[in-house]
């Protein structure tokens, strides 16, 4: 029985434990556990306010969702947090290659698909229509 339990021993160090190069043996950096617990979002991003253009806005994102909320820091209180996860954005062609890398990598995902937008067409020259219905503010 003693090598059933040196062999479990082993196969939990190496399946639940990632030891990076150069860290303190001491402290191993638990790299499954992590993984199992990370979550993410898939979504293609929207068009920004500040910008009349369509860029980047074809592609599909896949954004890490934070695993705990920010805390301000004691002496600066400036707001952070230990969570560096948030900070990596994927981008991808389309939402099957998000879905496949996520998949493949073991990340627990959520897809929001985009909202339709309806564009009603404007014109200037209605600003100055007879049958306007607001008010004339200039």
């Amino acid at each position: 029985m003693a090598t059933v339990g040196a062999w479990r021993s082993l196969v939990a160090r190496l399946f639940w434990v990632q030891e990076v190069v150069g860290s303190s043996p001491a402290a191993p950096t638990t790299f499954l556990l992590e993984t199992l617990s990370m979550r993410a979002r898939i979504f293609q991003p929207p068009k920004t306010a500040m910008q009349s253009g369509w860029a980047k806005t074809q592609e599909w994102a896949l954004e890490f969702v934070p695993s705990h909320g920010r805390q301000a820091d004691p002496l600066m209180g400036w707001s952070g947090g230990g969570d560096t996860q948030t900070q990596v954005k994927l981008a991808f062609d389309t939402r099957e290659e998000a879905i496949a890398y996520a998949e493949r990598a073991g990340i627990t995902f959520e897809v929001e698909l985009p909202q339709t937008r309806r564009i009603r067409p404007k014109a200037y020259a209605d600003n100055f229509k007879y049958g306007r219905i607001e008010n004339w503010t200039h």
